[in-house]
């Protein structure tokens, strides 16, 4: 894991369905969209994105996907998603878990943090500087396990958080912005 100092980066660790793109909501619960025509970014996730790098962020999508593993979703299905994500958005790198039974200590299913730390260790980001922007109580759990600040946005599912979030907003851009008020704010206390 990248340690705390002035080579070590900073970054946004993104949530994929509910932040960036639209999920199929059923009873009350998101779940991923089934194929790619049905993989529609919310209207402000390029703005979101660009505020974002603009303020020198590193963006890395963190997500499950258990219907690969499980066997109802196709994993080039999900990589078709993943190629036009990368194609529309300034994102620097995408970690995603296949498997819903990785949840040990450091796997890579959320709530478990294993996916944030292999990108930290792979991009050099110091995680206590690194903010987790999701959607559901398994990101912001997995956030906290991280040691980042945890943005939960409230899309006003039928579950509840299990730990409370660092900050509540409406959407991608709102926690966009959040950030770069507080990146902002630090500016000074972080140069010698």
């Amino acid at each position: 894991m990248a340690t705390a100092g002035a080579e070590a980066r900073r970054a946004v660790f993104l949530d994929r369905d509910g932040v960036i793109n639209r999920p199929v909501v059923r009873l009350g619960k998101p779940y991923p969209p089934a194929d790619l025509s049905s993989f529609e970014f919310y209207p402000d996730a390029p703005a979101a994105c660009r505020l974002l790098k603009t303020g020198g962020l590193l963006l890395v999508v963190v997500t499950n996907q258990p219907d690969v593993g499980r066997g109802t979703q196709s994993r080039d299905v999900v990589e078709a998603m993943h190629r036009k994500l990368q194609q529309a958005l300034p994102i620097d790198r995408i970690e995603v878990c296949f498997d819903p039974d990785d949840v040990a200590a450091g796997g890579c299913y959320k709530p478990a943090p294993g996916m944030l730390l292999r990108a930290a260790e792979a991009l050099g980001i110091d995680l206590r500087r690194s903010y987790m922007v999701g959607d559901r109580w398994r990101d912001v759990d997995c956030g906290r396990t991280a040691g980042c600040t945890t943005i939960f946005i409230d899309r006003g599912y039928l579950e509840r958080l299990r730990s409370a979030a660092d900050f509540t907003v409406s959407g991608f851009l709102e926690a966009a912005e959040l950030i770069t008020e507080r990146e902002s704010a630090t500016v000074g206390r972080d140069r010698p």
